[in-house]
């Protein structure tokens, strides 16, 4: 029988503590980065999509007022390249869903802070997760936002 014995050095033991502790903070830090991006905004019931709506400083009604579904173009032309960059703004990005079948639900903002009547939200849903969205106006010089009041 062969015994070998191996001898550490405090400094070895010290640089391997060290690179433990790197990789944990590294691992914890992406967890929490992960933990809040887009990928994890359940929106799948009414009360998870009001709060959220809330959260972003809005009022609506107590329940969407159309719900749709759409799918998510493979090529984008112009005007998706445009919305999807509302969307990269406001940390999503479509561009991941392409060719993809997702809800759309709209709700009647009821604290847009001017005198337009026409203003709604559109949240856009794939399987149970918020992708993006947007807030417009449906009039001849309508706009659209991000879906956090300003």
């Amino acid at each position: 029988m062969i015994v070998k014995t191996i001898k550490v050095k405090k400094v070895g033991v010290v640089i391997a503590a060290c690179i433990a502790a790197s990789l944990f903070i590294f691992l914890v830090v992406y967890g929490v980065a992960h933990a809040y991006s887009e990928e994890c905004i359940t929106v799948e019931t009414e009360d998870q999509r009001q709060s959220f709506i809330k959260e972003m400083g809005w009022e609506v009604d107590s329940s969407f007022s159309e719900t749709s579904d759409a799918k998510i173009p493979v090529e984008f032309g112009d005007v998706y390249e445009q919305y999807n960059e509302i969307q990269k703004q406001q940390g999503f990005d479509l561009e991941k869903y392409k060719g993809k079948e997702i809800k759309i639900y709209t709700y009647k903002v009821t604290n847009y802070p001017s005198e337009r009547d026409n203003i709604y939200m559109n949240l856009m849903v794939f399987e149970g997760r918020l992708i993006g969205g947007d807030v417009s106006c449906n009039e001849l010089d309508g706009f659209m936002q991000g879906l956090k009041k300003q």
